[in-house]
């Protein structure tokens, strides 16, 4: 039933004929195969660099104590499987906008010429949106939260050691959170565009839409500290926010028109 909802919003409102279920199928088959492909082209790309990207996640690391700078392997295939998981989420950024492309592609067929120009200013738009949330992530946020953990960790008398698999899964999951986190505005206003949603329904739900977005931060962050927390869920809401207003100019803008 998703589907077939998804399928009817693809038709072009003035065609007089639907395009059958099993040619959106199709369709549908065919994106995830355009996907699938540029992904495997930027996930080899970036394995074959992986050597930098090792260096770069554990930059943050470094900064903290030298000591802990060293981390420790403690599965026999820790080199290859660590690799291969940071070649894909490297993969997603280097190549988000193709991604965007494609599915913008299949979801949005029936979009006029006008709305059409507007397409590649907004991928740009939401693909700046998505690199400046994971370099705000990995610049300011990350580095803050690994010296956090490590002076609270030996506040405990503990001596942090931490092993590659844990620390490479934290940072992935922390950076690429909060690079979507930031593509909350791109996503909201494209549904106040299509008239999905009202700045007068976005202002009334406010307060629901601050609980949900607490709990979508719960679910992206890594660790189940209050910190971490509050620090994916503040910079969410207050995109939230910017977004109503932005509704609301969008709103005005029309009336005046």
């Amino acid at each position: 039933m998703a589907l077939r909802d998804v399928f009817r919003f693809r038709e072009s409102p003035e065609s007089e004929t639907s395009k059958p279920f099993l040619e959106h199928l199709e369709d549908l088959r065919w994106t995830i195969v355009k996907i699938a492909i540029t992904l495997a082209i930027a996930m080899a790309l970036c394995f074959a660099f992986r050597g930098t990207l090792v260096r770069v996640l554990q930059a943050p690391l470094h900064s903290v104590d030298q000591h802990v700078g060293v981390l420790r392997a403690l599965g026999i295939t820790d080199s290859i499987t660590i690799s291969f998981h940071l070649a894909f989420y490297a993969g997603i950024v280097i190549s988000f906008p193709l991604l965007l492309f494609f599915l913008a592609e299949f979801v949005l067929p029936a979009l006029t010429l006008t709305e059409k120009k507007f397409l590649f200013p907004a991928i740009g738009v939401s693909f700046g949106l998505f690199l400046a949330g994971v370099l705000v992530c990995y610049f300011w946020l990350l580095p803050k939260t690994i010296v956090f953990f490590f002076h609270d960790t030996r506040s405990l008398g503990w001596e942090p050691t931490w092993t590659v698999q844990q620390y490479y899964s934290f940072v992935t999951r922390f950076v690429l959170g909060f690079g979507l986190a930031f593509e909350l505005p791109v996503v909201v206003l494209a549904l106040v565009r299509f008239g999905l949603v009202t700045y007068e329904f976005m202002a009334r739900t406010r307060p629901y839409a601050i609980v949900l977005i607490f709990i979508l931060a719960t679910i992206i962050t890594p660790t189940p500290d209050v910190l971490t927390l509050v620090a994916l869920s503040l910079p969410m809401v207050l995109l939230y926010e910017s977004c109503i207003w932005i509704a609301w100019f969008m709103k005005r803008r029309q009336t005046a028109r």
